[in-house]
């Protein structure tokens, strides 16, 4: 029987566009000083995790972000496009107010959550799930008996969280999705699992950690 694949899967550190919830995407935007403050802190959480490779998103908030945790290990980030937020298409760079304000439609299938709802020019969430299952289980699987950490955005953890609880893409979320949360999860050939969700306690003195799911 192969081993499962232990995964520490953390979000990005925090932006400015995710204190104006302004929709990112696939959009190239980096860390504000308190995302570089998260990033470090999440990377001295980690520091004595045996963790055999980090893979991460090539965006910047994200890559910045998988710099930090691998320093104290000596690793080499691998860049994993794969791994990128879910395309917004036309909502990238606008702020929620204005998605609401000026395509009230197309808003309401997003926030309802409609599986075959995508932007003009973005991706569907069933177009998105696919991907992330796919690429991640493809990194586990080079893994198994290993720890990896994978580094993106706030739509992969949910499709994670999503694919290791069995619960489905319009079902209501319950979970957090915090900025350089720490999150656990097992991976075998059957799928994935989880073991731990959003410990945020080494951003403890951070007291206003900001929980978007989509940018």
């Amino acid at each position: 029987m192969e081993e499962a694949t232990r995964l520490i899967a953390v979000r990005h550190g925090e932006t400015a566009w995710n204190v104006d919830t302004r929709i990112q995407g696939q959009l190239d935007i980096g860390l504000n000083d308190t995302g570089l403050w998260q990033a470090r802190r999440v990377g001295q959480a980690l520091a004595h995790e045996d963790i055999g490779a980090i893979y991460a998103s090539d965006l910047s908030r994200a890559w910045q972000t998988a710099q930090e945790i691998a320093r104290p290990h000596g690793l080499m980030v691998q860049p994993e496009p794969g791994l990128r937020e879910r395309a917004f298409g036309r909502f990238e760079g606008m702020s929620f107010a204005e998605i609401e304000s000026t395509l009230p439609d197309q808003a309401r299938r997003w926030r309802e959550r409609d599986p075959e709802f995508q932007p003009e020019g973005g991706e569907s969430l069933l177009v998105f799930r696919e991907r992330v299952t796919r690429i991640a289980s493809k990194l586990a699987a080079r893994h198994p008996g290993q720890l990896v950490a994978l580094v993106a955005h706030g739509g992969v953890m949910d499709v994670l969280y999503r694919a290791a609880t069995r619960q489905e893409l319009q079902a209501p979320r319950t979970w957090q999705l915090g900025n350089a949360a720490i999150n656990r999860m097992l991976w075998t050939p059957e799928g994935f699992s989880l073991v731990g969700w959003s410990d945020t306690a080494h951003l403890a003195a951070d007291d206003d950690v900001l929980d978007e799911t989509t940018t």
